[in-house]
């Protein structure tokens, strides 16, 4: 019997149902009201991509490829040797001169994005405690729930200490938790914030202490506006790279605004490495050829950080203006984000429906301008934390768009919560 003509009944006892989450099921919402994608219209303002065209100062938007004869072939499952190669050199360049020890291709395994990079680690893990914080990136309570060997401990970040934890009260927590590993984004999708400097130091030190894991989630790496200049990686606290346990995930998709070629990596001991690998010969087979190829010129030093320095100016000047706009309207913040593309704020002081990210989401598709409610990241394995969200008064502003764009769904906003106080 064919997929196609199984029984209704069938099905439902093949398959459990996965509901859409995070951006996904906004957009899924949205297009009910009569949004699509790339609408000029509407202001995508819960998007969780960066504008990909022409922005001030950055390389010209690569847009030829010419095609290889070895393209039509199957690549390692690893990645190629060449753009590992200029991956490792990436990394060593930008935060490990001076170091010894230093990264090589058998410290990095290329995949086709982000999620798959994490699922590869994710199918990859021991059974083992693995501490996970809220709120943070939406698709990891997925993959805490999917791979059943990961048992996860969660560690809320209150509202009242700014989303944070101090490196102390972390390492008193893997002891008492008994906690193999932690998964993180660093900066930290929702809320912006960034670990860095000896902040970010101390949390290396205290998991080479415990032999605790880090697994740190670097997409938005090179979105940080304070100082000093530059993107900021756990890559340069790290002592020896096949010793210390850190694996990094980043890739093409954030950083470098490419976010259609789905190219991510992951940078770690070798040994996890060919772990990994192993992983990821069942799952995926490997990524492209193509977008491989294509990312040694992204990833060419100059044009690198000509891309970083744009990214910086021009995202650093769309942060303000949001947070700005936001203000005004009486949006409210924990604290100021240094990082991402995003703005974390509470609409509790708002008039009702506006004072719940769901509510706001809803009255937002009235003015043609899509959010993302705070509740959806709070992560939450397979729903075991019964009850109310804490995070449901909080909302994930994007300010990915293009500026112009931006502004007019802020706009938008502004009169919505106007309309609201008559």
């Amino acid at each position: 019997m064919s997929f196609t003509t199984f029984p209704f009944a069938a099905q439902r006892r093949t398959f459990r149902a996965l509901p859409f989450m995070g951006v996904i099921h906004v957009n899924n919402e949205a297009m009910k009201v009569g949004w699509r994608m790339g609408d000029p219209a509407w202001s995508n303002l819960g998007q969780g991509q960066p504008e990909v065209g022409d922005i001030e100062g950055a390389p010209a938007r690569l847009d030829r490829l010419e095609l290889d004869s070895g393209d039509h072939a199957y690549g390692p499952v690893e990645g190629t040797r060449e753009l590992r190669e200029v991956i490792a050199a990436h990394y060593n360049r930008l935060y490990r001169r001076g170091n010894s020890s230093l990264y090589t291709a058998e410290n990095i395994a290329v995949s086709s994005g982000g999620r798959l990079a994490l699922s590869r680690v994710g199918a990859a893990l021991d059974t083992l405690r693995l501490g996970y914080f809220t709120p943070d990136y939406t698709a990891y309570e997925d993959l805490l729930t999917t791979f059943t060997r990961i048992d996860p401990v969660r560690l809320d970040l209150p509202a009242s200490d700014g989303f944070r934890i101090a490196p102390a009260d972390l390492e008193r927590r893997i002891q008492q938790e008994k906690l193999n590993a932690l998964l993180v984004s660093n900066p930290c999708n929702p809320t912006g914030n960034v670990l860095r400097g000896p902040e970010l130091a101390a949390w290396v030190d205290l998991c080479r202490r415990q032999a605790c894991t880090l697994l740190i989630d670097e997409f938005y790496s090179h979105f940080f506006y304070g100082e000093p200049a530059g993107g900021v990686s756990t890559a340069a606290h790290v002592r020896n790279v096949d010793e210390d346990p850190v694996v990094i995930f980043d890739g093409l998709t954030k950083c470098f605004r490419y976010p259609g070629w789905r190219l991510g990596w992951v940078v770690a001991p070798r040994e996890i490495i060919r772990t990994i690998t192993a992983a990821g010969s069942f799952l995926d087979g490997g990524p492209s050829r193509l977008a491989q190829r294509a990312a040694l010129e992204v990833l060419e030093p100059a044009r690198a950080d000509q891309e970083t320095s744009a990214v910086r100016h021009t995202f650093a000047r769309k942060q303000r203006l949001t947070l700005e706009c936001l203000a005004a309207m009486g949006v409210t913040f924990p604290g100021r984000p240094e990082g991402t593309f995003y703005v974390w704020g509470c609409v509790a002081g708002l008039p009702a429906p506006l004072n719940t990210g769901e509510g706001f989401m809803r009255e937002g598709f009235k003015h043609r301008v899509l959010t993302v409610p705070g509740e959806f990241f709070d992560v939450n394995p397979a729903r075991g934390r019964p009850g109310p969200s804490p995070l449901e008064a909080y909302v994930r502003f994007s300010f990915g768009p293009p500026e112009d764009n931006l502004t007019a769904g802020l706009d938008r906003l502004a009169k919505m919560v106007a309309q609201a106080r008559r």
